[in-house]
């Protein structure tokens, strides 16, 4: 099929299927290699939902360093300008139009999926990088951040065993004592165990009482809410300057997940969605100076 004819849900979840392929067979998923804010160069907005997905897809697929995204129009309201030949990223952008309904007077809106092109800073002539925020020295500070965020949840976690899970039963996430955790050349053993948290986290907000995500039986609805905690897991972890976990279970789930995506174009949109609102949820339990710094 053409680009011309492609939907924008078609074209997104192709460059993430795409991305998962690549890395199936080291359960390397795209938000494992591009731990890093995403940003337009214009608003200075960072970019959330499906597009963090996309731009993280593209940046490991054409090796991009850096986070700095906009569109033609954008760079060249800087006075910089996209190479020619290069390829931008597809993104989606959603258009809310207001109206009154005729019969019965009542408000109404209309969401619209819009589809756009963006290009990474290293597709620019002219661009020069921007000074990075001062990162953590040490890294027990930044574990402390990601041990202060869990907290302000108030969730019940409990070490102990050697399985990592959310228990909607008892409404309990359990962890292994963090020194069963390995680290690797890029991440070490405490961002591993962190990561995990976030994830069971992610879970712990789809009980009734808060998401209200409801979780249907069979492999494939067990296979969905893993990658919204996944994704889940990922966005948190760029916010808190964590190194996203490899979790060696991916390989039970991978399958599901690609078949889920191609089948239904659609299907990545809904779990960024789902994963977007657990992030949301999870960031307004924290105490409003910490959510000014992040």
């Amino acid at each position: 099929m053409s680009n011309t004819k492609q939907t924008i849900h078609e074209r997104v979840t192709e460059t993430i299927i795409a991305a998962i392929e690549q890395g199936a067979g080291t359960f390397q998923m795209p938000w494992h290699q591009q731990a890093i804010g995403l940003r337009n160069i214009a608003s200075g907005n960072a970019y959330r939902g499906v597009n963090v997905l996309t731009l993280w897809a593209v940046s490991m697929n054409r090796g991009y360093n850096g986070g700095a995204w906009g569109t033609f129009k954008q760079w060249k309201e800087r006075g910089q300008f996209v190479r020619k030949g290069e390829k931008g990223a597809p993104i989606v952008f959603y258009k809310i139009i207001e109206g009154t309904d005729k019969e019965t007077g009542e408000e109404t809106k209309q969401v619209f999926a819009r589809g756009s092109t963006v290009f990474h800073s290293s597709q620019i002539d002219g661009y020069e990088e921007e000074a990075p925020q001062a990162a953590p020295t040490t890294e027990i500070e930044r574990i402390e951040r990601a041990e202060a965020f869990a907290a302000a949840t108030g969730a019940r976690i409990e070490e102990g065993g050697q399985r990592a899970c959310y228990q909607p039963a008892t409404d309990l996430v359990r962890m292994p004592e963090i020194g069963l955790f390995t680290g690797t050349d890029t991440m070490p053993a405490q961002e591993a165990y962190y990561a995990t948290l976030l994830h069971e986290l992610t879970h712990w907000t789809g009980h009734k009482s808060r998401c209200n995500r409801e979780i249907g039986t069979g492999r494939a609805s067990y296979a969905f809410e893993e990658l919204v905690a996944e994704l889940g897991s990922a966005f948190l972890c760029a916010e808190l300057g964590l190194s996203p976990a490899v979790r060696e279970d991916h390989a039970a789930y991978m399958e599901s997940w690609l078949k889920c995506l191609k089948e239904d174009s659609r299907a990545i949109f809904r779990a960024s969605s789902l994963a977007t609102k657990a992030v949301d949820y999870l960031n307004d339990l924290q105490p409003t100076e910490m959510r000014k710094a992040a």
